[in-house]
């Protein structure tokens, strides 16, 4: 890996065990310093991120008259603790892994636990951003 370049969404989604172990292993200091940073701070982000997708969720829900569109948001919006959830997992997993490189068999576990994180956090988003404009397209 050396002086190659990674992506935090390859170490979240695409990336193999090992290339994940070979980019926390060779990571340079001042690199690893600013990733372990990152993580942290996504600490605070996820705390404005998944309020803000269940509270566009519900605004959504607010604006609709059909009961399904309306269930179906508000699972979206109950949901969101959920992704915000396994967000923490996975920063956690990474710390962890940052500070000593060993992946064992929760490698797998790891990738769905993120996968399912993006699929409800912008299914909700998306879902709620449609209703939300077609809702407004409508009412004019």
């Amino acid at each position: 890996m050396g002086e190659e370049k990674f992506s935090i969404l390859g170490l979240e989604l695409f990336y193999s065990k090992k290339q994940v172990i070979d980019v926390l292993t060779q990571i340079k200091q001042p690199a690893k310093i600013a990733l372990n940073y990152q993580l942290i701070f996504d600490f605070a982000f996820m705390a404005g991120v998944y309020p803000a997708i269940a509270s566009l969720c519900m605004m959504a829900r607010e604006k609709i008259t059909g009961k399904g569109g309306r269930n179906f948001l508000f699972a979206l919006a109950i949901l969101q603790p959920v992704a915000w959830a396994f967000d923490v997992t996975e920063n956690i997993y990474l710390l962890n892994w940052l500070d000593k490189p060993e992946i064992g068999d929760e490698f797998s576990m790891y990738h769905n636990i993120v996968a399912a994180k993006w699929i409800i956090a912008l299914v909700g988003f998306f879902a709620a951003m449609i209703f939300l404009v077609y809702r407004r397209r409508n009412s004019r």
